[in-house]
């Protein structure tokens, strides 16, 4: 009797286990199916690289927007946004330790001296947005999901609330730590620098230059791809007091409506005016795009409860908008695993980051940081900081740990000229083997997930 209790409970254990495995497998099987369709359609040219380019821009000025909204805007309150802080803390958490970890990576790997910087930044910032979109959206396409009936609304809600964090960092943080390093500056003459814009310009242009922020490349400002902190900072004499100082300077007074004489009336201490110019050159008004804006609205809505009870629900007056937003909202997915298939078709491009260092890089942002993320969210929970007994909202924290770096990143490295192949050849392989390490850890979280 005892004999056959044990086997029961045996093999009790051994069909949870292997249920918990199939529910953390499949999700990413489903997306690698899309990934590599996309792969073979684009590697044969039977889509062309237009097609891909114009599906980009779709996912980020109407599909991703779409999803943002709907599924934001009906589970935010005034309650949740406190409840849900964490969140976009997260976000900064796994950013620091990611940057820690890339600056031992050039400790111990020794990247050619300009690449220091890009070391640390490649390591440190992981895509916060549409891959954990695609996750969250393939884990929750099954009905044996581990997190509930509610489980797409909540995930996409939590992932879409850190976006804001992560794209403030972008256009502050990471865009002036992506400009070219003085030491190995080298100044081009005009003509050159028209005919680089000109191939730029050109359809050839890379996918993953505009895969996640399609129209980065037009943002482009006169210094952006220059060592203009370091040029300001250090008062190069290759760069005059008219092209950066009082040129600009002026420029942003005039921007503001104010005379350059009312600059000019106070003694301006040279440390404060150099750190005004380089504040006035952060493009921090392009975080206004239509994810950001889309954020912003849901929010508004969410936390006024006659606005949102007049946009969602089955009796809403405006509910027919809404049911169309999910329409369009539901081609996120599989139209963001088809660019990222069209995307990995071009394969890596020359570098020479050296494959120590890449190397290097794969491992602290793929297999050590998850780790880490484990303990820091399990001490998280333990603290009783996190949403107590909401599944969906420890996965979501402990994905911020686990994706590869940003594809965004690639677009900033081709926006400021610096580091751009090695970009490239990096988000490659970044993703090629996120495919596995992602597997390996979800299957890791579903299992910690199962305890709770």
């Amino acid at each position: 009797m005892a004999g056959s209790s044990s086997r029961l409970l045996f093999g009790s254990d051994m069909n949870s286990s292997y249920e918990n495995f199939l529910s953390a497998i499949v999700p990413l099987m489903k997306l690698l199916t899309l990934t590599i369709m996309a792969l073979l359609l684009a590697y044969f040219q039977y889509i062309p690289r237009s097609t891909f380019r114009l599906l980009s821009k779709l996912v980020f000025a109407l599909f991703l927007p779409c999803l943002i909204f709907i599924h934001l805007g009906q589970s935010i309150t005034i309650e949740n946004v406190i409840r849900w802080w964490y969140i976009p803390v997260n976000v900064l958490i796994s950013t620091l330790i990611g940057c820690l970890l890339g600056y031992l990576v050039v400790i111990i790997c020794r990247p050619p001296p300009q690449f220091k910087r890009f070391t640390v930044i490649m390591t440190g910032f992981g895509n916060t947005g549409n891959l954990p979109l695609a996750v969250v959206g393939s884990v929750c396409h099954s009905m044996d999901t581990p997190f509930g009936p509610d489980c797409h609304r909540k995930g996409v809600a939590y992932v879409s609330f850190a976006q804001w964090v992560a794209v403030i960092l972008v256009y502050t943080l990471v865009y002036h730590m992506m400009e070219p390093p003085l030491e190995y500056y080298e100044i081009v003459e005009e003509g050159a620098e028209i005919e680089d814009q000109q191939q730029g310009s050109d359809v050839s242009r890379p996918l993953l230059v505009e895969a996640e922020w399609p129209g980065i490349e037009d943002k482009e400002t006169e210094h952006c791809k220059t060592p203009f902190i370091a040029m300001v900072f250090k008062s190069i004499s290759g760069v005059s007091r008219t092209n950066i100082p009082d040129h600009l300077g002026d420029e942003g007074a005039l921007s503001r409506g104010s005379s350059i004489q009312s600059i000019r009336c106070f003694a301006e201490p040279k440390m404060v005016r150099k750190i005004r110019i380089v504040a006035e050159q952060t493009p921090i008004r392009h975080i206004l795009q239509p994810p950001t804006i889309a954020s912003l609205l849901a929010i508004t809505v969410g936390v006024v409860p006659h606005l949102k009870n007049f946009i969602f629900g089955y009796d809403a007056p405006l509910s027919f908008m809404t049911d169309s937003l999910e329409i369009l909202a539901g081609a996120t997915v599989p139209a963001v695993m088809l660019i990222l298939g069209g995307m990995l078709a071009e394969g890596p491009n020359d570098s020479t980051l050296g494959l120590r260092t890449t190397i290097g890089i794969i491992v602290a942002r793929l297999m050590v940081l998850p780790l880490l993320g484990i303990g820091i969210v399990a001490l998280a929970d333990k603290l009783n900081i996190v949403v107590q007994g909401d599944k969906m909202y420890l996965f979501v924290l402990l994905l911020q740990y686990t994706t590869p770096s940003a594809i965004l990143l690639g677009a900033i490295a081709s926006l400021r000229g610096y580091a751009v192949s090695e970009a490239s050849a990096l988000l490659f392989w970044q993703h090629v083997l996120a495919l596995f390490s992602l597997s390996v850890y979800i299957v890791i979280y579903f299992k910690l997930l199962s305890y709770i």
